[in-house]
């Protein structure tokens, strides 16, 4: 089914670009700041202090670009699959860290690409159901070409965000979007390309989030 929003080719481009600086501008930024402390400080604990922010930044901004050349990019020619092992190495990269722990339970086999940029991106949608962080667990089942994802989140004050439910169908509360929701409706988009309907619905203590093939 076709949603009635149409957002234009360049708009969305022009979005999920801002959604990717979002994300890599913090790091980055951490990085740029550890190396003026290099250059401005004698201190031994300072420059060690440095040191440890820059490494450490510059995994998270790594993390986030393999990440999100898998979950927003092509990552492949038209038609290819990607290996739900790379798939499980990016998210444990993205998201896992002091506030959230990722479960990841699923076969190690190749999906089309547009299931696993779709399972990638629910893990995203999950996340901002627990803004303090928690836990999120994975589970992917049956086939390759027709596949199940049931993915959990768990954490304190979990909340669906407003809106949310119309995102994944590709219709706007207000009928219009920005970079703060560019992502949920583009996993909505990718659901739809690949054949697949997305549930999202509040249990104790979290959300739940489906998606099965159409």
């Amino acid at each position: 089914m076709t949603a009635g929003f149409q957002l234009d080719a360049l708009d969305l481009a022009a979005l999920l670009c801002s959604r990717v600086c979002h994300d890599v501008i913090n790091p980055v930024g951490a990085i740029v700041n550890g190396l003026e402390v290099l250059e401005d400080e004698d201190d031994a604990s300072m420059k060690t202090f440095a040191l440890d922010l820059i490494k450490k930044s510059a995994r998270t901004a790594s993390a986030r670009l393999q990440f999100a050349r898998i979950a927003f990019g092509a990552a492949g020619s038209a038609g290819a699959s990607i290996d739900l092992g790379d798939a499980e190495n990016v998210a444990r990269g993205f998201i896992q860290d002091e506030k959230v722990t990722l479960n990841w339970t699923a076969p190690r086999l190749f999906m089309p690409k547009n299931k696993v940029k779709l399972l990638l991106n629910l893990l995203v949608v999950a996340g901002s159901t627990i803004p303090r962080g928690g836990t999120i667990s994975a589970k992917v089942m049956g086939e390759a070409e027709a596949p199940t994802f049931e993915i959990v989140a768990l954490g304190t004050n979990s909340r669906i965000p407003q809106g949310l439910t119309g995102l994944l169908a590709g219709e706007p509360e207000n009928g219009s979007l920005d970079s703060h929701v560019i992502q949920p409706y583009f996993a909505g988009l990718i659901a739809r390309a690949a054949g697949m309907d997305v549930k999202v619905e509040a249990i104790d203590g979290g959300s739940r989030l489906t998606a099965t093939t159409a």
